[in-house]
């Protein structure tokens, strides 16, 4: 019933008007399906609306009000449009955030969900040594703050993002959440996956669900959401942002990791500073809470359960001192690869494009332009070489196989090796 969903019933009146205003008129299934819950939950209020003379309906396919077709009247057009001064959102029914706070510590993984033979797998597409495993493994098992360094190309970026791969347990996450008569949108369709086939439902989750649905369907169901903001982060992102057109509310990419990860790529280079962005996250790194405020005043109280994790290639010392760096509790250096290492990465490239290398052709290469050229290793190095050669191949209607001449043309493609100045 209504007091299962916990938001007020004008809540409920306010959707429905801004819902029939919208859309003209509208069945009573159909309001109960984009409203996300049972008719039998709006029933109630659909017949205080009725007697109000705010709605009327046209028509009945003989199957009670949920097959008949509403209309607003004049006196309920007129108060949809007082709602619609307020905020004009008209979609699935938000929850409350004591609701949403609760669902979050629920899905929380626990402590040592992470097996060494499922980030194996995470990681199978790459080339990565078990001394790398080795060091993320406890770091994202910890939940807690993560921060990977090193030199540009040796794919620290890609690493972080490969944690996507990890086989962990879906979740659900609402469309939106109320709070004090605000409406704060966390469903974002950049970031967040529903899954198709929806699962069981939880504890959490109210019973006043769809009849054909087995959860609530102000919620969706979703892989663990994973997030990646660059060098455009500004710190006003980390906080509520307020729509002037729609009055409402959208939640930060923080809230709307949670339960997930959140990765900031070329931390150092954002608009704000590191001490600023990490300063903004003190408190909600240590006590698992986030503030966050609204335009004219007030703040809500959020769960911060988001797995964060930093990736720069700037040395840590030029992030901050010591104390500053030791907010962030995991850190790896991420090293340039070794020669099998390198081998081993140039061999799996050709092998996914299926193209066949020239005997001895590695050793040769990296003898030519690393041993003896002073040429410092990247990992991304055999993936970039690689994709010119072949597109040299292409050009030329060349035999489809690497060749020493045709690797010297792609690498002389690939890197500056004189400078211009002198030339």
């Amino acid at each position: 019933m209504m007091e299962e969903t916990n938001i007020a019933e004008s809540t409920v009146e306010q959707l429905i008007l801004k819902q029939l205003y919208y859309k003209g008129e509208a069945m009573g299934r159909d309001l109960s399906n984009s409203l996300g819950l049972k008719y039998s939950v709006i029933e109630p209020i659909v017949e205080t609306l009725k007697r109000n003379h705010l709605i009327a309906s046209k028509r009945s396919m003989g199957m009670g009000n949920m097959s008949s077709m509403f209309h607003l009247s004049d006196a309920g057009r007129k108060l949809a449009q007082q709602y619609l001064e307020i905020n004009t959102y008209a979609g699935v029914a938000p929850v409350s955030l004591e609701e949403y706070r609760e669902l979050v510590r629920l899905q929380k993984l626990e402590a040592g969900w992470l097996t060494k033979r499922a980030l194996t797998e995470a990681y199978r597409h790459m080339v990565v040594a078990d001394d790398i495993l080795s060091q993320i493994g406890p770091a994202v098992n910890s939940g807690k703050s993560f921060l990977i360094y090193g030199q540009p190309g040796n794919g620290k970026t890609f690493l972080a993002e490969a944690l996507f791969n990890i086989n962990s347990t879906p979740i659900f996450i609402p469309f939106a959440v109320e709070y004090q008569g605000q409406i704060i949108q966390i469903y974002d369709p950049l970031y967040h996956q529903p899954l198709d086939q929806p699962a069981e439902s939880i504890s959490v989750l109210a019973s006043a669900v769809s009849d054909d649905f087995p959860y609530d369907r102000r919620y969706f169901r979703s892989k663990r959401p994973f997030i990646t903001t660059g060098g455009e982060l500004a710190l006003e992102n980390l906080d509520l942002s307020f729509n002037q057109t729609s009055k409402v509310y959208d939640a930060p990419f923080q809230l709307k990791a949670n339960n997930g990860i959140y990765l900031i790529d070329d931390f150092g280079r954002q608009k704000v500073t590191p001490a600023e962005v990490l300063n903004r996250w003190i408190v909600p790194m240590e006590r698992k809470i986030d503030y966050l405020n609204f335009q004219q005043g007030g703040k809500m109280t959020v769960p911060f359960e988001c797995f964060l994790v930093f990736s720069t290639n700037l040395n840590p010392d030029q992030l901050g001192d010591e104390a500053f760096l030791r907010r962030i509790q995991y850190k790896m250096f991420l090293r340039s690869p070794g020669e099998a290492e390198f081998a081993e990465i140039f061999e799996q490239f050709c092998k996914k494009q299926k193209i066949p290398c020239a005997p001895n052709l590695i050793g040769r290469f990296l003898t030519k332009y690393y041993r003896n050229g002073g040429k410092r290793m990247r990992r991304c190095h055999p993936r970039d070489v690689i994709t010119h050669a072949i597109d040299h191949i292409k050009f030329e209607r060349l035999p489809w196989m690497i060749t020493e001449e045709v690797l010297d043309h792609a690498f002389g493609s690939c890197f500056t090796t004189v400078n211009h100045l002198e030339d």
